[in-house]
């Protein structure tokens, strides 16, 4: 492990964050209807997973060098970029963002969990990987189960 700053991590966040952010100000039709009901381990998870995940990644040491994890780390983020473009120019409902995407099941909980997965295998970094999936369990299962009630 190394704690040494990550710019790589830095702009992955920041990649992660952005499209979040422009969410909250329109969100899907009737997305509070199906947060009411969301797990409370699950969301203990997800918000435990996402300060970890955050400190962890910001402290990992990778910095831009070409490799095959970061190339894959970047790929992924790109799709999940791309994923929150088709998103903001649909119709903005449920349906829009619990659609497979690229051939990826809920692409919104799954892309992002699997990008700092890859980014902790490129540290070697087992807390970043261990944040990971934590994270991925509270956040895809809570989408799973939003994706279920539909």
């Amino acid at each position: 492990m190394n704690f040494e700053f990550s710019f790589v991590a830095l702009l992955l966040l920041i990649m992660l964050f952005v499209p979040n952010i422009l969410w909250s100000r329109c969100p899907p039709k009737d997305y509070e209807k199906h947060s009411k009901n969301e797990n409370r381990i699950l969301l203990a998870l997800e918000r435990i997973g996402e300060i970890l995940v955050v400190v962890f990644s910001l402290f990992c040491g990778v910095n831009f060098s070409l490799n095959l994890f970061l190339i894959l780390v970047f790929a992924v983020m790109l799709i999940y970029e791309a994923y929150w473009v088709r998103y903001f120019t649909g119709s903005k409902t449920m349906h829009d963002m619990y659609e497979s995407f690229c051939h990826v099941p809920l692409p919104g909980a799954t892309l992002p969990v699997f990008s700092f997965l890859l980014l902790g295998f490129c540290a070697n970094d087992v807390l970043l990987i261990l944040s990971s999936l934590v994270l991925g369990i509270g956040h895809i299962g809570i989408h799973y189960f939003h994706n279920a009630e539909l």
